[in-house]
């Protein structure tokens, strides 16, 4: 016993001074500006930008998702996107996932534990419905339990499945925001659970609008949701309502493509490499609409041979899938429309939106067209998507010539606008669903989720892409690609449940050509 207690004696000062010196190593080392506990409100925080200014980024990686989308082009090198070179995605959007659970255990009241759970629902609906629209099945029962279940490895859900998953988490988040309280943490609607509600019932009709071709699965009930969600439940009431990023002269919180303060950095402003194509900028032409003036600066070329810059034949527009070579040359010639100074010069040229009411309202008129819903005309819910887009740019620019070359849209003009002849809806019903996605094409000029305009006509062919077979880098080049490569890591630690996923749906070759179960 004493020979215990003797060691016991010898140790103790040992460990205390260990004990101290970790004490003041921690003290060290130890920022006394940054919080030490995670709280619901930070990890809400990190979702919400993750979708929303990590998916916007900045200079060269904001624009990409528009070369795809064939609004523009790139001067830098030919660019994979811009000629239809789609590669391997991540599952990245998956595993941010995993916070929110803890998100939702911290919350300290009923009210903001609802609040926290509905966002949770909304931003695994978000996040799965981007992912398989890349690549049809994916993990989506099973995921992110590695730490829950210890299930790393976790099996491949059918598309279907997946999007039966996500309307039902679109439901469960509209009840729970219903019941919960203002909530912290929200850089986007400051906690509005309203908000967040009316921006999941829209959302949800978006979702619903891309199973148009499956109205007849009697498990999925696309018709009967979203009658009842346009029915029965709160949607976007204006542009106020966008889910956007608004940006500020705080460095680093800037406009994604705006050199301010002027030297900044964003060398691929001053090295203009963008122009615009005609897939944007010649439906607004052949219908005067004003937004050419907003969104585009004239040709210098133009210009100095004497064209006002509020003419129309000011913008020539280029056909991006011609040669990259060709392109070059219209580049050093000068002779071409690029983006709008507003967009360079600006530290908020406009907030950007991930999902916008102009959206909502071009989806209600698709759904009339369709038959799906009937009370209001599809010319109405037309022009409001289309009054909406012009307010909400001629709002957010100064009145400066520079910026709308003296073609100004005030209140009349943009209330005339939408039923004037060439842009009101007529014709088959098939040509006026192309009026509508051409519309909501145009309003989503540097505005949407990612790669919306190239997914809208992967959907329904509007606006139609030119496929030139001797510039586009798919394979083959008589095809446009209709998907995404799987992530090269589940190729390595999921091969199992990729290789039967790919074999259900792609007869196990696992390419850019195949058609996912939502496109047949």
């Amino acid at each position: 016993m004493k020979s215990k207690f003797l060691r016991y004696f010898i140790l103790l000062p040992v460990l205390v001074m260990i004990n101290n010196g970790c004490s003041k190593f921690d003290s060290i080392n130890t920022n006394p500006n940054a919080t030490t506990q995670v709280t619901s409100a930070m990890l809400a925080t990190t979702m919400i930008l993750n979708i929303t200014r990590s998916d916007i980024s900045t200079s060269k990686s904001f624009m990409q998702p528009f070369l795809l989308g064939k609004y523009l082009t790139w001067g830098e090198g030919q660019e994979n996107f811009q000629y239809n070179r789609i590669s391997r995605t991540d599952f990245s959007r998956i595993t941010l996932l995993r916070n929110i659970a803890p998100m939702e255990n911290y919350a300290t009241s009923e009210g903001l534990k609802k609040s926290y759970q509905g966002l949770g629902h909304f931003i695994r609906a978000w996040q799965f419905f981007m992912t398989t629209m890349q690549v049809g099945d994916i993990p989506y029962t099973d995921a992110v339990k590695g730490e829950s279940d210890a299930v790393l490895q976790p099996k491949y859900d059918t598309q279907k499945a997946v999007f039966i998953g996500i309307l039902n988490e679109l439901d469960e988040a509209n009840t729970l925001f219903a019941a919960g309280s203002t909530f912290e943490g929200d850089p986007i609607y400051a906690g509005d659970t309203d908000k967040w509600r009316r921006l999941t019932n829209s959302f949800e009709l978006h979702v619903l609008m891309n199973l148009y071709k499956k109205t007849g699965d009697a498990d999925l009930k696309v018709l009967d949701r979203f009658k009842e969600i346009v029915a029965n439940r709160p949607l976007m009431r204006n542009y106020s309502d966008n889910f956007a990023l608004a940006y500020n002269a705080v460095a680093g919180q800037n406009y994604p493509w705006s050199d301010v303060p002027a030297g900044s950095g964003n060398s691929f402003v001053k090295s203009n490499y963008t122009m615009l194509t005609n897939v944007l900028l010649e439906p607004l032409k052949a219908t005067n609409d004003r937004r050419l003036f907003y969104y585009a600066k004239p040709s210098p070329v133009k210009i100095a041979a004497g064209v006002s810059a509020a003419d129309n034949a000011a913008y020539p527009s280029i056909e991006p899938s011609d040669s990259f070579s060709s392109l070059q040359t219209r580049r050093v010639n000068k002779d071409y429309s690029d983006i709008n100074n507003r967009y360079v010069q600006l530290v908020n040229a406009e907030p950007v939106g991930v999902f916008n009411y102009w959206d909502l309202q071009f989806i209600l008129a698709e759904a009339t067209l369709r038959g799906w819903i009937t009370g209001t005309t599809a010319q109405a819910y037309y022009a409001a998507g289309i009054a909406s887009s012009m307010t909400f740019v001629a709002t957010y620019t100064p009145d400066n010539v520079d910026y709308n070359h003296n073609m100004k849209m005030d209140a009349a003009y943009i209330a005339a606008f939408p039923s004037t002849p060439g842009v009101a809806l007529a014709g088959t019903t098939e040509q006026q669903i192309a009026q509508v996605i051409t519309q909501k094409y145009l309003a989503s000029f540097l505005q949407g989720s990612k790669y919306q305009g190239w997914f809208e006509n992967r959907r329904t062919g509007y606006p139609v892409f030119k496929l030139n077979t001797t510039t586009n880098l798919n394979t083959p080049s008589t095809n446009f690609p209709l998907r995404w490569l799987y992530p090269s890591n589940e190729l390595s630690y999921n091969g199992d449940n990729l290789a039967a996923a790919v074999a259900s749906q792609y007869g196990g070759s696992d390419d850019q050509n195949q058609a996912m179960w939502l496109l047949k």
